[in-house]
């Protein structure tokens, strides 16, 4: 009965880990797949103002150099919108990879529980076939 009931467990931990994994992987394909159609957005950082209720407190010379700063990273961050889509592939690997590991994580986990209860049973009846019964004397 306990060796059902742990099987069990497993199998829905297995379960749950899988649907995680797969919607997880979903979610995070759509991003990279997504993330190309943001190209051209950041061509607009240089034209980035402070708030009017802001610019008496700055200095001109740090608000000039963060433009310009910004100004160089646009195309910086426009090459790496443009190449993320291409990474759809490393993540469809690097998910199965992780779903392995954590379901042969889960497996042991179980074999674990099932030599625990084997063990625990050997324990609890002295009497089975099989167990030591060790004398005193």
């Amino acid at each position: 009965m306990f060796y059902a009931i742990s099987w069990l467990v497993i199998v829905a931990l297995l379960a749950l880990w899988s649907l995680t994994a797969w919607a997880l992987h979903a979610l995070a394909v759509w991003t990279v797949s997504t993330a190309g159609a943001l190209s051209g957005t950041a061509s607009g950082v240089g034209v980035l103002a402070l708030p009017p209720w802001l610019a008496p407190w700055v200095p001109p010379e740090l608000a000039s150099s963060v433009t310009a700063l910004l100004s160089t990273l646009g195309p910086v961050v426009e090459g790496l919108l443009q190449a993320t889509p291409a990474l759809a592939g490393g993540l469809t690997v690097a998910t199965w990879v992780l779903w392995g590991l954590g379901s042969l994580l889960l497996v042991l986990l179980g074999g674990g529980l099932h030599l625990l209860i084997a063990l625990w049973r050997r324990r609890s009846d002295p009497g089975q076939p099989g167990s030591r019964v060790l004398a005193a004397g």
